[in-house]
C-alpha cells in the first residue's frame, strides 16, 4: 500500500474512533441564551438549578460554556431580546415558560429552544406531541390544566364556605385561556362562581384587587406566569391590604407572603432541562427529543399569612402540605 494510502487509512480510523473529536470539541465554548422577565434575581433559584445540571454533563463556566443573559422588563421587549440572542450567535436558547417560548419561536425557526417550565406546549401550539415535538423547541412542561384544578380545590378547603373566587390572568400569556377553561370547569364542580380580571402590567395590579373586592369574592386564584413571580412582593401586599386569601403556581409566591401555592418543582424542572441543553450541544434535534412532564409537585402554606387574614387552616389540609411557613 502506498504511503499516502496508509496516512489516509489511519486517519479514517481515527475519525471512526469513540472519543476521537473529543479534544477538539473541550476547546469549544457552547453559547447558551438565557430568556427571561426581569428582575434577574427572581429566576436565581431557577438558573442556578440549570447551572448545576449542566456542570453534573461537563459544562462548566469559563471553561467550555459561557451564558448569554437577556431579561425583559415587559412582555413587549421579548421578541427583540430574543434578536439580540440570536445575533449573538448562541447555540441555544433557555426560557422559563410559555411567553418567552412564543416570543422565540416567531423571532427564529432554527435555534434550539429549550423551555423549563412550559405550560402547555401542545394546547398552544408550540410542539406537534410529547414524544416528537417536530420543531426547534422542547424541553419541561407541566399539567398546567390539571394543576389549576388543584389549587382552585386547595383554595376551597381552606375557604369551605366560599361561594365566589376571583382569577388574575394576563392576556398576553398563550396558556392562559386553557387555564381560565379548566378553573371554570373546576369551579362549576366545587359549586362557586368564578370573576376574572385581566392585567398587564404592574400599575393593573392595584385596580384589579379592587375591582374584585368590590365584587365580593371570597378568595383569590393568581394563574401562574414568570410575571406574577416576579411582582410576588407586589401581590402579597396586595391580598393582604384586601384581605383575600389568595393561592398561587410557585411557592416563590407564597414564601413572599401569599397563602397557599400548589405547583411543580421548577427547581427541579430547570436542572432537568439541562439534559436537553446537553444533547443539543452534542449535536442533537430539538424536534427529536420528547418533552418530559414535571414528576414533583409541592404544596405550600404560609401560616403567618393565615393569621394576619384572620384564617384557621383546616388539619387536613395543613397535613398534606410539602412546606409550612410559620
Amino acid at each position: 500500500m502506498r504511503r499516502r494510502d496508509v496516512i489516509a487509512l489511519i486517519g479514517a480510523m481515527v475519525a471512526a474512533t469513540p472519543g476521537a473529536g473529543l479534544a477538539q470539541d473541550r476547546t469549544k465554548v457552547a453559547r447558551v441564551g438565557y430568556l427571561g422577565p426581569a428582575p434577574a434575581e427572581n429566576f436565581a433559584r431557577r438558573v442556578e438549578a440549570l447551572r448545576a445540571g449542566l456542570r453534573d454533563l461537563g459544562h462548566v463556566e469559563g471553561t467550555n460554556l459561557s451564558f448569554e443573559f437577556r431579561w425583559a422588563n415587559a412582555p413587549d421587549e421579548l421578541p427583540d431580546l430574543a434578536a439580540e440572542l440570536i445575533r449573538a450567535r448562541v447555540d441555544v436558547i433557555v426560557v422559563p415558560s410559555s411567553t418567552e417560548t412564543a416570543a422565540v419561536l416567531k423571532t427564529t425557526n432554527s435555534v434550539p429552544v429549550v423551555f423549563t417550565a412550559h405550560a402547555d406546549p401542545i394546547g398552544v401550539g408550540h410542539i406537534h406531541s410529547l414524544a416528537r415535538p417536530g420543531a426547534n423547541a422542547t424541553g419541561m412542561s407541566m399539567f398546567f390544566t390539571e394543576v389549576v384544578a388543584k389549587e382552585l380545590e386547595a383554595l376551597k378547603e381552606a375557604l369551605p364556605n366560599a361561594r365566589r373566587f376571583g382569577v388574575v390572568f394576563v392576556p398576553t400569556v398563550p396558556s392562559h385561556p386553557l387555564a381560565l377553561e379548566a378553573a371554570q370547569r373546576t369551579a362549576r364542580t366545587l359549586g362557586v362562581e368564578l370573576q376574572t380580571v385581566p392585567v398587564r402590567a404592574d400599575e393593573d395590579f392595584p385596580g384589579a384587587f379592587s375591582t374584585l373586592t368590590q365584587g365580593g369574592v371570597d378568595g383569590l386564584l393568581v394563574l401562574l406566569t414568570p410575571f406574577t413571580i416576579s411582582r410576588r412582593e407586589l401581590l402579597a401586599h396586595l391580598a393582604i391590604e384586601h384581605g383575600l386569601p389568595t393561592v398561587f403556581g410557585s411557592k416563590d409566591n407564597v414564601h413572599a407572603g401569599g397563602l397557599l401555592s400548589y405547583a411543580p418543582d421548577t427547581g427541579d424542572m430547570s436542572r432537568q432541562a439541562a439534559r436537553y441543553v446537553h444533547r443539543i450541544l452534542q449535536g442533537e434535534k430539538p424536534a427529536d427529543l420528547p418533552v418530559e412532564q414535571a414528576s414533583r409537585f409541592e404544596l405550600t402554606i404560609n401560616l403567618k399569612t393565615a393569621k394576619s387574614l384572620g384564617l384557621k387552616i383546616p388539619p387536613t389540609l395543613l397535613a398534606r402540605a410539602d412546606e409550612v411557613i410559620e
